[in-house]
């Protein structure tokens, strides 16, 4: 089969021929339909994360062995399966749940398999993901009926739409009686805003420094979009909110977002926190018990939450978020473009 790995951390992904894998056990070997890209792709790439002052988070010292097919984002249709795995037809197209922990730890026996403590096993992370013809997935559970949705518009749920969904469940009793904050209007920002929608939210007010992607804010029903480099983005904002502000998201997460949405926030105030861009914290710390504000962090979501996304948006009467579709050999060039800043809404890479 024909998979787009990355072989050495800081290089382009290559195209490889490798052997398709057999199912054995529960295993479910599915061919891929639809691979979203993901600005955690570009981090896997890089090799880490930017920890600020000069301090760097390594993938390979965090498990991630190359070479790695990349893709956490997957639509896939069944093929065939391994003797203990029950459920599953050949033709059946599913969205896969790609955040695998190791099925034993305190976390994954609640069901939080996202924040595993063991040796998580992610798919297009630890295990070989959707940039490629195949995907073997360890269990029929992490298998999830479209219910309806598009494929192609389907992909992206399972990284984009479940981050944001699990971020907003977080803060929806604020955001269900006033306007919130968010920074970041990149793929995760406009499928927040179409959930915030669905979920019956007073708006957001959007802070983004790129133009092509504050006018997409506002076409997905932002209530303003402002330009985060302005002089008095801070005074846009305020005027915009309408009032005090008590509840923030940070989809890019790097120290001039996070003191953005720390001087905004209103005395109790909620700052989740989950981009991932990197940086230390700016904040003063005498100012969090002075302020009494709540920062969180939240990472991706559950399986159960996944679920929830999927009746949550199969009942919506449009995509949640605008799709840009692309032919699989096209992998490098998606990575580039959301590099460079190019994408607006999401990359699906399609087989």
């Amino acid at each position: 089969m024909k998979s787009y790995q990355l072989v050495a951390f800081g290089s382009a992904l290559e195209p490889r021929e490798v052997e398709t894998p057999r199912p054995t056990g529960t295993e479910v070997l599915l061919r891929t339909r639809a691979a979203g890209v993901c600005h955690s792709d570009l981090h896997l790439c890089g090799g880490g994360y930017d920890l600020g002052g000069g301090r760097f988070l390594s993938l390979s010292d965090r498990g991630v062995h190359l070479p790695r097919t990349l893709g956490h984002e997957t639509v896939a249709e069944v093929v065939a399966w391994g003797p203990e795995a029950q459920g599953v037809q050949a033709g059946d197209v599913r969205l896969i749940y790609p955040w695998i922990g190791c099925g034993t730890c305190a976390n994954c026996a609640g069901g939080d398999e996202n924040v595993c403590t063991g040796t998580p096993t992610v798919l297009g992370v630890h295990r070989d993901g959707g940039f490629a013809d195949h995907i073997l997935v360890p269990h029929p559970r992490y298998l999830l009926d479209l219910k309806g949705i598009d494929p192609v518009a389907a992909a992206p749920l399972a990284c984009s739409g479940l981050t944001t969904y699990a971020a907003l469940k977080k803060v929806l009793p604020i955001a269900r009686r006033e306007p919130i904050l968010v920074m970041g209007a990149g793929g995760l920002g406009l499928m927040f805003l179409g959930l915030l929608a669905a979920m019956g939210g007073k708006g957001a007010v959007v802070v983004d420094i790129d133009p092509h992607k504050r006018e997409a804010a506002l076409a997905a029903g932002a209530l303003a979009a402002i330009d985060g480099a302005a002089p008095d983005a801070m005074e846009q904002a305020r005027q915009a909110l309408g009032g005090p502000l008590s509840a923030a998201i940070d989809f890019v997460g790097n120290p001039a977002t996070a003191a953005f949405v720390f001087d905004l926030l209103a005395k109790g105030g909620r700052m989740i926190l989950l981009g991932l861009f990197g940086g230390a914290s700016p904040w003063s710390l005498p100012m969090l018990p002075m302020k009494a504000i709540t920062i969180q962090g939240s990472y991706v979501g559950n399986l159960q939450e996944l679920h929830e996304l999927v009746d949550l948006v199969s009942a919506m009467p449009t995509a949640p978020l605008p799709i840009d579709p692309r032919p699989l050999d096209q992998a490098n060039q998606a990575l580039h473009d959301l590099e460079e800043g190019r994408v607006v809404g999401r990359a699906v890479l399609l087989l």
